[in-house]
């Protein structure tokens, strides 16, 4: 039979019926039939439109609208799913042809909607090798429906970017003078005073050519940065989905889907596109994204009926899914019908492209900027204050005329100008948009793919890691062990006493056997085996894989590998092909478990079960004993159920990950059940008994390599790192033992004993807690906020669709995105490409990268504010604006190295080793630290008065008969200010009191090219500049000045590092204790008006960093950006953290203090999952409460070195 005689409408389970054909249309009544006949019509393409008429004959608005109207009715005028299907020209079981491209011209377009055929295209056979469905092929689909992409956002052009840089008041004001500058200058060329005196113009032009090389300067960064988030976005913007083409199931990213394909829909995606659903299992979707409705809604497969049927179809019948709906339950197919701009979702983005919100840093900087700004403004303000006045004095004595007045004032003007200009902080937000934009690049390569900007700053100061065990903490490489079959019949691994204890209790001695020789067990028991591993699971197997490769999860990869391997099965679509799925439960979190059901030749019916082991053997009553008779069963008593719980302990206390697999038997599907759901189908819950076991498996999941080191350097840099997961509570213990993050002082607890601890009892425990094994995503979520709650910057990893509450709650969520759903990563603050914990701690390091960095460049430039300032303004208040230090067009060079050259090598630094050698910083923390305050003002001395005696006492070194000596020795002391920058920007490459300041200088080009730069220019600028730059070319001993006391920086710098913090402090003190105790005062004021404390200013934030002050409570719950009063929606989480951790009924009837004694006397309670670690100090009180101390409140547990000290992690 060829694939042409095949029906499109073939669909998994015997509950499927065939798509209502269009020949029964005259059965119906004769006003419904009028109905469909305008609905026919209404779906026609309009007559312009040729190109679709020629190859499809519906358009991609009209495929838009059968979504949005969500009219079965209108499916049905195209004579069901199978019609469409036609129109679409696709299949509904092959899906699209790979080698489709140019598609032949529809002879009647009428005739092809109207009437439904079996296929109108030639599929290829199917053991065809698979082609490579690129841009190449389906030429007419994407022609006529588009792909899945959105246009992207219009850059700005290059020269939209000059315009924003010119976009400022100061450039205006600055280069108006610069053109009156010139116009005076081409003046007095024209008509000159004196003879030969025709260069008075060349200061004009050299200061506008200035100005063009900062704004092109600043307009290349700014397009640099632009298109790497450009990359970025993309980049984050791409999932992958399992579609089915040419009857086979394919890999493919979401750009590539196309109208007609089936894509393959499971728990926690994310619709990519429109569509109806083709056939499905428990299908719920939250479409609240799309339509604001924040209640499940149950979709059920499309099932064509009769049109009498049409009136009466129940209203939960709706088999039509929108893009960006979230699946939070089941499986199932759908039938794409718009993608890209032409979907629901899409239209919805493309009228809300926004621009990305500042991250914290950008907020923080931008504060201090408006100061900076405010400051230097003042500051230009009383600077041209003083000189105009001195000018207005002068202003008689003037010799020259109008002519001369003018350009003294205009002298004057300009000089003020460029003062603002160079103290006014440009660079601040070059420099951390900067480094965002090249660490978020390179955070990819360290396989982090960024979506939140704001989580790289907040991840550097991060104080705990809540992080899940499998594929995280483990290779997620599955593989079966050991098997138990029955009460005697092991195979693989297993324990030595386990024969022994088997005798003590009664039961049937052990039989250890080669996991190789389950080969040779009966038929009746491997097909048993068989059929409950590779009917019940959603994993498949790649296309031309021959047995090797599927898609799935590690577990049920590892399961279907060892029917394989051992039972011999060979073809995997086959045997499902033979047994159909009447009805299939996805794995349920809440029950650990998921169940598939078949119809039994005998016609009855069978659920096969899979699930946690200690979950999986409470509800059953009955084990297959004998292998040669699977009918023979035992009923499982207390001392098999003893025996059956040691063995899974057993195998948890190896590593190993138990699973059982089950079955039970029924007489009819589905059950009579009160509470089904929409299908008619009963829930799980409620069939989980009577079980018969099969089997206990274990799998074994090895530890990654690199994931000890990892924790112990997490350890060493300050952050607590625990164990979440959903496995059992002795596997968990013993990987992480394994993995160092379970040590001395800590405590292992389950999620059912998590849940029954009273909110304050958590507060007590939630500190030491290290392993929280059994847990749900609403244990992760709660423990997530008590964390926060105790002021710890919280990073949570999470891989399920119930995952992103608690990736919402944290400040830093990471997804699987490997593992993960689609509603993870959309949860999801950074992805994890590689599902690896070392990749969380490149996070680590790259946040605190990026903090460094702009404290590097604030260092930088802080010290050039400060030192060309304060000379310029004193050299012009001594002598006049004519003997200022630096002229108009030097000073617009210093702010060329000052703002764009130093971001670009001060902020693209890579992360050295010695960022995880320091603890996070306190909340609150200023910006500008000791050590950088002390570097600042050292360095800013130590150039003012290198520059005042060349300046003023350089004629005792140098020769100053002439006039163009003088201006060689002005150009010495210009040629030493550039020489001891650029050295300081060398010393600059650290922000604390660490002298290496070459540690990883050869990672980065982009310094070495700074500094090439720079030098050059300068070079030109001495020898060449002449009259444009004011300057004269120096002698050999000049440049050896400018060369040595610039080298001196290097030097000077490595003593002032190694001046102790506090006798700095003891310097000023007086300063810090006036502006402190001014700033108090007004905080106190603002106090009484308000119930919350304000956020602190400036000077207060900055002044605190020399010493560490008493900081006013916080909010119970922090906000994500370390400081400022709580928003509404922290207010209202604050309220939730209460109530959910409160929310058991059994809350707060534990008695914790004794729970934890006997523990620490390795006595545990045996109604609670709780435990000690064994090598606890016996002075350790485990529960430890802090005193009242309000001089610290902010500081989190983890963080507290009184707190922590019996602690054995070794990071405090």
């Amino acid at each position: 039979m060829t694939r042409e005689d095949e029906s499109p409408s073939t669909k998994i389970g015997d509950r499927w019926k065939p798509p209502f054909m269009a020949g029964s249309e005259s059965d119906a009544p004769g006003s419904n039939g009028e109905e469909i006949t305008r609905d026919i019509e209404a779906l026609r393409l309009p007559s312009s439109a040729e190109s679709y008429n020629a190859k499809f004959s519906l358009s991609p608005n009209l495929l838009h609208k059968l979504i949005e109207e969500r009219k079965p009715e209108k499916v049905h005028a195209l004579g069901g799913l199978s019609g469409l299907a036609n129109a679409l020209r696709t299949d509904l079981k092959h899906g699209l042809s790979v080698d489709e491209d140019i598609l032949e011209t529809l002879p009647n377009c009428e005739s092809h909607v109207s009437k439904p055929r079996k296929s109108i295209i030639q599929l290829p056979d199917l053991q065809l090798p698979d082609h490579s469905h690129t841009q190449t092929t389906f030429t007419d689909r994407r022609e006529a429906y588009g792909d899945n992409r959105l246009p992207p956002r219009k850059p700005k052009s290059f020269l939209r970017l000059v315009w924003d840089a010119f976009n400022d008041k100061l450039m205006f004001l600055l280069a108006f003078s610069a053109v009156v500058s010139l116009a005076l200058g081409i003046y007095q060329s024209v008509n000159p005073s004196e003879p030969g005196s025709n260069v008075e113009w060349v200061e004009g032009v050299t200061i506008v050519i200035a100005i063009v090389i900062i704004l092109m300067a600043t307009a290349t960064n700014d397009w640099q940065k632009n298109h790497k988030f450009e990359k970025l976005n993309q980049k984050k913007s791409e999932r992958f989905v399992n579609v089915v083409r040419s009857g086979k199931l394919r890999h493919i990213s979401t750009f590539d889907i196309l109208v007609g394909d089936l894509v393959h829909l499971a728990t926690g995606d994310i619709v990519p596109v429109d569509g109806i659903l083709a056939e499905g299992f428990d299908i719920e979707c939250d479409e609240s994204s799309v339509t604001g409705e924040s209640d499940l809604i149950h979709k059920t497969p499309w099932n064509d009926p009769h049109p009498s049927e049409i009136a009466i179809r129940p209203k939960h019948s709706d088999p039509f899914i929108v893009s960006g709906s979230k699946i939070s339950n089941g499986v199932g197919t759908l039938l794409v019908t718009s993608v890209g701009i032409n979907s629901s979702y899409g239209r919805i983005l493309m009228s809300l492209r926004d621009e990305p919100q500042e991250t914290p840093l950008q907020q923080k900087l931008g504060s201090l900027s408006k100061y900076i700004l405010f400051g230097g403004c003042l500051f230009g303000l009383v600077f041209f204050f003083i000189l105009f006045v001195r000018f207005l004095v002068r202003l008689p004595t003037i010799e020259g005329g109008p002519r001369a007045k003018g350009e003294d004032f205009l002298g004057i003007f300009m000089l003020s100008v460029t003062m603002v200009v160079i103290g006014v902080p440009e660079g601040l937000a070059l420099a951390v948009t900067l480094a965002l934009a090249f660490a978020t690049t390179r955070m990819l390569k360290d396989k982090n793919l960024v979506r939140l900007l704001r989580s790289c700053e907040i991840m550097g100061n991060a104080t705990t890691i809540c992080s899940d065990k499998t594929g995280t903490l483990t290779q997620n490489k599955m593989t079966v062990v050991s098997c138990r079959l029955g009460l005697s019949n092991n195979f693989g691994q297993t324990i030595l006493e386990d024969s022994d204890k088997s005798k003590e209790s009664g039961l049937p001695e052990t039989s250890i056997k080669s996991i190789e020789t389950i080969s040779t067990l009966p038929d009746t028991i491997k097909d048993l085996l068989r059929d409950s591993i590779c009917l019940n699971t959603t994993a498949t197997e790649k296309e031309d894989s021959k047995g090797g490769e599927f898609v799935g999860s590690s577990t049920e990869i590892a399961l279907i590998r060892f029917v394989y391997n051992h039972l011999g099965l060979n073809d995997l679509a086959e045997l499902r092909e033979k047994v159909p799925i009447v009805h299939l439960f996805p794995f349920d979190a809440r029950h650990k478990s998921m169940a598939a059901v078949i119809e039994l030749p005998n016609g009855k019916f069978r659920m096969y079960v899979k699930g946690a082991a200690e979950v999986v053997i409470l509800r059953c009553i009955n084990i297959v004993d004998k292998l040669d008779e699977v009918e023979a069963t035992t009923e499982i008593d207390n001392d098999i159920q003893d025996h059956l719980g040691e063995y899974v302990n057993s195998l948890a206390q190896r590593s190993l990950r138990p699973l059982a697999l089950a079955y039970r038997d029924f007489e009819v599907w589905p059950p009579a059940k009160p509470d089904a759901n929409n299908d008619g189908q009963p829930r799980i819950h409620d069939l989980l008994h009577n079980l018969t076991l099969v089997s206990l498996v274990g799998l074994q999941d090895p530890l990654r390599p690199d994931v000890v080191t990892s924790v112990q350097q997490c350890q060493s840099a300050g952050v607590f790192v625990r164990m979440v997961t959903g496995d059992n509570f002795e596997t968990a213990k013993a990987i992480s033992k394994e993995c160092g993050i379970y040590t001395s002082g800590g405590i292992a607890m389950d999620g059912p004993t998590f849940r029954k601890l009273s909110p304050a009892q958590l507060d007590l425990v939630v500190p030491r807690l290290q392993v929280l094994a059994r847990s749900s995503p609403e244990d992760k979520r709660i423990l997530v906020l008590r964390l926060r709650a105790q002021y710890e910057i919280v990073a949570v990893t999470g891989d399920g669709t119930n995952d992103a509450l608690a990736l919402k709650a944290a400040n830093v969520g990471f997804a699987m995105g490997i593992a993960g759903t689609d509603v993870a990563k959309e949860a999801s603050s950074i992805i994890l490409m590689d599902d690896n914990f070392t990749s969380i701690v490149k996070a680590v390091q790259w946040g605190r990268t990026i903090n460094d960095a702009v404290k590097k460049f604030l260092q930088f430039q802080l010290t050039i504010n400060f030192g060309a300032g304060f000379l310029t303004a004193v050299t012009a208040l001594v002598g006049g604006s004519d003997d200022a230090v630096f002229s108009v067009v030097q000073l617009l060079w210093v702010n060329i190295i000052m703002d764009t050259f130093a971001a670009l090598s001060l902020a693209t630094d890579y992360p050295t080793r010695g960022v995880l050698n320091r603890k996070p910083e306190p909340r609150g923390t200023a910006i500008i630290t000791v050590a950088m305050w002390k570097m600042i003002l050292a360095q800013s001395i130590y150039q003012i008065i290198v520059i005042f005696v060349l300046h003023y006492g350089g004629y005792a070194f140098f020769a100053f008969d002439t006039e163009v000596q003088k201006r060689r020795l002005q150009t010495t002391a210009f040629n030493t200010y550039i020489y001891m920058q650029v050295f300081n920007q060398t010393n600059c490459r650290r922000a604390d009191s660490g002298l290496n300041v070459f540690e990883g200088i050869l990672r980065n080009p982009w310094f070495f090219f700074v500094q090439i730069v720079t030098i050059a220019g300068q070079t030109l600028i001495v020898m060449f500049g002449g009259n444009a730059f004011q300057t004269a070319r120096p002698t050999g001993p000049q440049w050896a000045t400018s060369i040595i006391l610039g080298l001196i920086t290097l030097p000077y710098g490595a003593l002032v590092r190694l001046i102790p913090n506090k006798y700095f402090l003891w310097l000023v003190t007086p300063i810090r204790k006036l502006f402190h105790i001014r700033m108090r005062r007004k905080r106190t004021k603002k106090q009484r008006k308000a119930e919350s404390p304000p956020k602190p200013g400036f000077l207060q934030r900055a002044i605190s960093g020399f010493r560490r002050e008493a900081i006013p409570p916080q909010p119970m719950i922090p906000t994500t950006d370390d400081n400022g009063p709580p928003t509404a929606e922290e207010m209202k989480l604050e309220r939730v953290v209460t109530r959910s951790s409160s929310s058991g009924s059994e809350a707060g009837d534990v008695d914790l203090t004794a729970l934890i004694n006997s523990a620490k006397a390795q006595r545990p309670d045996p109604h609670y999952c709780l435990e000690v670690h064994p090598d606890t100090h016996e002075d350790d009180p485990v529960l430890l409460t802090r005193a009242e101390d309000f001089s610290r409140p902010t500081i989190p547990p983890s963080q507290d070195a009184d707190y922590m000290r019996y602690l054995g992690s070794g990071h405090l």
